[in-house]
């Protein structure tokens, strides 16, 4: 499936909290904590301030990277979450809406005081949010 997003920056603030996500987990890719702070901003019921995002750090890769495997069920995902939000699915929106849950799931994750080893990302799975 192609998809809208082809390059993904981070912020220098998404940067920092990443770098604090591998030092507590130990995970060293920044797509795998990324995907999980994307979901992890999905499983939340509001909608994402619309915030501007800077892309002002030196954190960049591209869609496939990010999504893996997982690539065409995670932009599903999204379109599905716009839609439901009544956003609408087009390339702008899906953009926009991208970055917005990217860098709101990282903050999450990153400001969760309970998160001092993957298993506390695993066991985030199984709770309500």
């Amino acid at each position: 499936m192609e998809s809208p997003i082809k390059q993904i920056r981070l912020s220098q603030t998404g940067k920092e909290q990443l770098i604090k996500l591998k030092r507590y987990t130990k995970i060293e890719q920044w797509n795998i904590l990324c995907r999980w702070g994307f979901c992890r901003s999905l499983a939340e019921t509001s909608i994402p301030s619309p915030v501007p995002i800077k892309s002002d750090s030196n954190v960049e890769m591209t869609w496939r990277v990010f999504g893996g495997e997982m690539a065409d069920i995670l932009l599903i995902a999204l379109k599905q979450r716009c839609y439901n939000d009544g956003l609408g699915t087009d390339k702008d929106t899906l953009v926009h809406q991208f970055r917005l849950h990217l860098h709101r799931g990282i903050g999450y994750l990153a400001g969760d005081q309970n998160i001092k080893k993957i298993e506390h990302l695993i066991d985030l799975t199984n709770q309500e949010l």
